[in-house]
């Protein structure tokens, strides 16, 4: 029997970081929930124990059933007739048995049927359920969407929808259209104000996850006569109440078993969510930036299952009378793909636990006033999520694809046959790197914290945390990286030109990324020595890539952008 929680040590490892206890007794309040309800904890180690106990959950359910169902789902697809989308019949099945087994609503609080877990294990969850099958994760993981509801939905919308999903009802964020893909600024479905106050929408979507989903989040224009961000609004709508068709879904590359819609809204009732003119500058950016660490969680999933895959092809199939993985280009590009791997899900989770913190003080100050101390220590993790999520969705997608990539080149020519895993794991990982934001577009949210030095700021606290004999090595190795990080970053802001910043921005961005996550490598390798050879190798990898775009900022002179047509 197969599980992919207890199968994977480093998930627990990641899940007992010395930082998860305050998490914990934030999220529960000192442990008062368990005097409301008998199933809270009473402590920090019932806590974990409950976490480690749901996530096994998790592991034999994607080990046993979803895991198994990835091949039928991914052959059948999702369908669409009479203005519907259907999933495949594996997928109905996954779903009931998520259901049954109450992993719905994870990080919802208690009093809504929720599970009241932190971000941390239920990205963990999100991870697990991306191995199995990386569709399946848009369809369960969306239930993070709630989360947006419950920051800004009053209590009896929540009150009304989050129980629901609890329960097992699915849910969508309807953002982009025909005409506002990553510019939502350019959204134009309209929201039209009746007479008796409430809402009904009109207007199309496109590539909507889950489009036909029972509760969608819509962002909508709701000001007459705008046409920016200013002018926007989310509102929430009800499938039960009519009104939105599905028109079509895309016939896409992977992830055949979740539905992408285009929907017509059609005076579909709707409901204000929060306040008007707000939708997107405040609350889709809180909701992309739940969805983009659900992202890097898929992308780590993928990653997981892509090196998985080729480094049993590798010990199993034999070439001139020994296993391929004897052969040193082999054993290389495995222990690549390993360090990759370990790398982006140290990034992840570091990443997870920055979010926790920040929305755990925000979620607190709903109940009563922050000290200053807390204020500043919610000020202190917002940014440092806001600056590692853009890192590990970008990075960990490309690492994603690139794992995918290698998967398929360990197999040789058997990898581009359907018999292979490794085909749709290729085909299900490139969308990674595309939706929720484009690796560029991830660029464009990193690059201020390469300027205004929050990357550097961090690497000073992990080059400060002191490294054991055997790491020191490397310790001094990141160290020297860093200065090199640093004299090109100085190099492109004395030249003042925003198109060289822009154009240098994805170099310097990766140079950033490289060395935290060899820095977090690191970290893992003095509590547990399983992580010193993916450690040794990415270091390795990491000087040569940062060493690489030091040179080529180094040697470049601004008057070549017009080569490159800028």
């Amino acid at each position: 029997m197969a599980n992919f929680y207890t199968d994977n040590p480093s998930l627990k490892h990641h899940l007992n970081h010395p930082l998860m206890r305050k998490i914990v007794e934030l999220r529960e309040r000192n442990f008062t929930e368990a005097e409301k309800f008998d199933y809270a904890p009473a402590n920090f180690d019932d806590a974990m124990d409950n976490y480690e106990k749901v996530l096994e959950i998790v592991g034999d359910i994607c080990g046993n059933k979803i895991a198994e169902n990835a091949e039928a789902v991914d052959h059948q697809g999702a369908s669409c007739a009479n203005g519907h989308a259907y999933y495949a019949d594996a997928t109905v099945e996954n779903l009931d048995v998520c259901r049954k087994a109450g992993i719905m609503g994870m990080a919802m609080p208690r009093r809504f049927g929720g599970l009241n877990f932190p971000i941390t294990p239920y990205i963990m969850a999100a991870d697990i359920v991306s191995r199995a099958d990386t569709g399946f994760e848009n369809l369960w993981g969306l239930q993070d969407c709630a989360e947006t509801l419950y920051e800004f939905g009053t209590e009896e919308q929540c009150q009304r929808y989050i129980p629901r999903v609890c329960q097992g009802e699915t849910m969508s964020m309807d953002l982009t259209e025909p005409d506002a893909g990553s510019d939502l600024q350019s959204v134009m479905l309209k929201a039209t104000q009746k007479e008796d106050g409430t809402w009904v929408l009109n207007g199309v979507k496109r590539f909507i996850t889950n489009g036909d989903s029972d509760i969608h989040l819509v962002l909508a224009r709701s000001e007459e006569g705008t046409k920016d961000g200013r002018g926007l609004s989310m509102f929430i709508y009800d499938k039960r109440n009519g009104g939105v068709t599905v028109r079509r879904i895309e016939n896409k590359m992977g992830i055949k078993g979740s539905p992408t819609c285009e929907l017509v809204y059609k005076n579909a009732p709707a409901e204000l969510c929060g306040s008007r003119r707000m939708g997107l500058i405040k609350y889709v950016m809180a909701l992309m930036n739940g969805a983009r660490l659900g992202i890097a969680a898929q992308s780590v999933g993928v990653s997981e299952l892509a090196y998985r895959e080729a480094y049993q092809y590798a010990v199993e199939r034999r070439q001139f009378g020994k296993a391929i993985i004897e052969f040193p280009a082999v054993a290389e590009i495995l222990a690549i793909m390993k360090g990759k791997l370990d790398a982006s899900r140290s990034l992840l989770y570091e990443c997870s636990r920055f979010v926790d913190m920040y929305k755990l003080y925000s979620d607190i100050s709903r109940e009563r006033a922050l000290t200053a101390d807390e204020r500043a220590e919610m000020k202190h993790y917002s940014k440092l999520a806001d600056a590692l999520t853009p890192l590990a969705k970008g990075l960990g997608s490309e690492y994603c694809n690139q794992n995918a990539y290698d998967c398929i080149q360990i197999h040789g020519g058997s990898g581009f046959m359907k018999d292979y895993a490794c085909e749709r794991i290729y085909r299900d990982a490139r969308i990674t790197s595309i939706y929720e934001g484009t690796t560029q577009l991830q660029v464009v949210a990193a690059i201020r914290h390469v300027t205004t030095g929050t990357y550097n700021s961090l690497l000073s606290t992990y080059a400060e945390a002191g490294y054991p004999a055997e790491l020191a090595p490397m310790a001094e190795t990141l160290a020297a990286l860093t200065e090199k990080y640093n004299a090109a970053v100085a190099k492109v802001a004395e030249a003042n030109n925003p198109a060289l910043l822009d154009f240098m921005a994805r170099r310097l961005v990766e140079m950033a990324g490289y060395i935290i996550m060899s820095y977090l490598l690191l970290q893992d390798a003095k509590v547990d020595s399983s992580f010193l050879n993916s450690a040794t190798v990415y270091v390795n990898y990491t000087r040569a890539e940062v060493e690489k775009h030091a040179e080529f900022i180094a040697n470049f002179n601004a008057s070549q952008l017009a080569a490159y047509g800028i």
